[in-house]
């Protein structure tokens, strides 16, 4: 692993440089549809939970999404007692490090988030790691809270698969999702806190830039 200096907590983040190239994807032909209206109960139902390496990345690329509520840092995949990050870095608790996306389906649809997903956040064929971060907690999944949600999921990596977009096989998982647990405060947007960090500065900016120009109808400043 590169040497890496973070200007934060006392337990430093164990995220490495991973290549923030954008592809160029096709829509996803099985979509949901916009919402016409929306109320507080369907939009409680409205969010979707990924995962792909470090998690202040996916946040911060999220978080200048239009349409996108709340990103949240988190854990998924394991029990409530090993839900802190001492525990899961160790990648024998069954989480992945995870990002809550709550979005407004009346703005954007669940195959544009994605979209951005597969394209600007992670790279989905990487198996068990993203650059040089090793382990199970790195790995790629989509943690789906309905039946919709799995199917456009699924049809999306089909059509991305048979498409040859990417040199190797996607190894993106599809798990259903049994409970997302916060991430620690010192992990809650990280990027926006700092941007001079050098982690931050090499690794996630070029996202947040890759999605301004790659999708530019979607990118909104923080």
């Amino acid at each position: 692993m590169p040497q890496i200096f973070i200007l934060a907590p006392a337990t430093p983040h164990a995220c490495s440089i991973a290549n923030a190239s954008a592809k160029t994807l096709p829509d996803a032909m099985h979509d949901t549809s916009l919402a016409h209206s929306v109320g507080t109960a369907f939009l409680s139902q409205t969010r979707i939970v990924l995962a792909g390496g470090c998690f202040w990345g996916i946040q911060t690329v999220f978080q200048h999404v239009k349409g996108v509520i709340d990103a949240v840092s988190g854990y998924a995949g394991g029990e409530v007692d090993t839900a802190h990050y001492e525990s899961v870095g160790t990648g024998k608790t069954g989480h992945a490090e995870s990002v809550q996306v709550m979005y407004n389906p009346a703005q954007i649809t669940l195959g544009q988030i994605l979209k951005v997903f597969f394209s600007i956040a992670h790279d989905p064929t990487e198996l068990n790691r993203q650059g040089h971060d090793h382990g199970t907690q790195y790995r790629s999944v989509i943690f789906y809270s309905t039946q919709e949600q799995k199917e456009v999921a699924e049809a999306y990596i089909d059509q991305l698969q048979q498409a040859n977009i990417f040199k190797a096989p996607i190894v993106t998982k599809l798990e259903l999702l049994k409970a997302f647990y916060p991430a620690e405060d010192y992990h809650q947007n990280y990027a926006r806190l700092h941007p001079s960090d050098p982690y931050i500065a090499i690794n996630d900016m070029p996202k947040v830039k890759a999605l301004d120009k790659e999708f530019p109808n979607l990118y909104i400043k923080q």
